[in-house]
Formats: structure tokens, C-alpha cells, sequence
């Protein structure tokens, strides 16, 4: 079952072109560097950059979802 469909635009078909390129490793790791970067900003008293930083997290791996999606059902 592929992702496109006529309702889909040529804008989707070239994000889906270009999420397919990158490595899904890739969200993860940042994912883990967002999380690691909030928990050495809380060790160094900046609490309010802390928690933005640790916020990146979830939108990189729903990014990494995405990712995985394309790649499992395909595009054009």
C-alpha cells in the first residue's frame, strides 16, 4: 500500500522523497543527544533551557516514525 494517493499534493511527495533519504538511526540519536543535552543544562542550574531542549525529543521521534512509515509502505 503505497503513502500517495490522488488527495496527496506534489509538496508531500517531495517531503516523503526526502524523509526516505535520511537513516532513521539519525532521529534517534538526536533524540538522545536532546535528552542528554536537557539533562546537562538542569546540572548546570539552567532549568528553563532544560526543559526546551528535552522538549525536542518527542518531535524527533515521531519525526523517526514518520520516517519509518515512508520507508515500510513506499512512495513514488
Amino acid at each position: 500500500m503505497a503513502l500517495n494517493t490522488p488527495d496527496e499534493g506534489k509538496l508531500t511527495t517531495a517531503i516523503e522523497k526526502q524523509t526516505s533519504k535520511v537513516p532513521s538511526g539519525c532521529y534517534l540519536t538526536a533524540a538522545l543527544l536532546a535528552m542528554a543535552a536537557s539533562l546537562t543544562l538542569k546540572c548546570f542550574k539552567r532549568g528553563r533551557s532544560a526543559l526546551f531542549v528535552g522538549q525536542w525529543a518527542a518531535p524527533f521521534l515521531i519525526m523517526g516514525l514518520y520516517n519509518k512509515i515512508v520507508k515500510t509502505n513506499g512512495h513514488d
